[in-house]
């Protein structure tokens, strides 16, 4: 099974934590990711999480936003801050496009509204993972290069013009996708399917949603760089 093969960089077993105050939330995601063969801890608080994520090191976290000490946008902003740049998906109950919207800019990777499907849920934290642990194998030079622009996609370091800009996971697997493509016009569909890497139909919204974030970050008092193909999609191409 597919699945079975996801890895750390060093073989060992892929390692999440559910943050949850509903126990039988935590423990129904923690056995369906042990089943997957991954290694799993849960903390019921923001602070027990904070603690957890020093001793256990995971590779992506599942985080709920209303919890009972502060809530799971104050608990990502301190894991940013502490340099932890895993990959998070946002499980909760809260279901407005404001409440998602919110989520994605507070630097969460995917959002998930209870109550759920469980096979969905492990399906995007595959992707998540995936993405995430991508090796270079494929490609022996970390980084890309488009006129000014740069993207390590080993240090996850990406510079315009020299000056360094800071980006979320999700925004450097899709401006590596558009990097990787330069001159070419992609699709949303195309993007969902390689950026998202999983079942997106009728939330292409998305893309817009991040392509403006991008747009914000490499071509902000610039030369644009991210042009919109008005029926088409999006390309990426040198301003210089």
């Amino acid at each position: 099974m597919e699945s079975h093969a996801l890895q750390r960089a060093d073989g060992g077993k892929i390692r999440a934590l559910v943050v949850d105050d509903e126990e039988s939330i935590t423990q129904l995601v923690a056995m369906a990711l042990r089943y997957e063969g991954w290694e799993v801890d849960t903390a019921a608080s923001g602070q027990e999480a904070l603690e957890k994520m020093r001793t256990f090191e995971p590779d992506v976290a599942v985080l709920d936003i209303m919890l009972p000490d502060f809530d799971g946008m104050q608990l990502l902003a301190r894991i940013r801050a502490a340099g932890e740049m895993f990959p998070v998906l946002f499980l909760t109950a809260l279901d407005s496009v404001e409440d998602r919207v919110n989520g994605l800019t507070a630097g969460g990777d995917d959002y998930v509204v209870k109550p759920f499907s469980l096979e969905e849920l492990i399906a995007r934290l595959r992707g998540l993972v995936r993405r995430s642990q991508l090796t270079l194998a494929e490609q022996p030079d970390p980084v890309l290069r488009v006129g000014d622009l740069q993207l390590n996609e080993d240090s996850y370091e990406v510079e315009r013009a020299g000056e360094a800009i800071t980006v979320t996971n999700t925004e450097f697997e899709l401006l590596r996708y558009l990097m990787r493509n330069p001159n070419r016009v992609l699709s949303k569909a195309q993007i969902l399917d390689r950026v998202w890497a999983y079942d997106f139909t009728g939330k292409s919204t998305v893309v817009e949603l991040y392509i403006s974030y991008l747009r914000k970050k490499i071509d902000s008092g610039r030369d644009p760089m991210l042009h919109t193909v008005r029926g088409a999609g999006y390309m990426l191409k040198s301003a210089v």
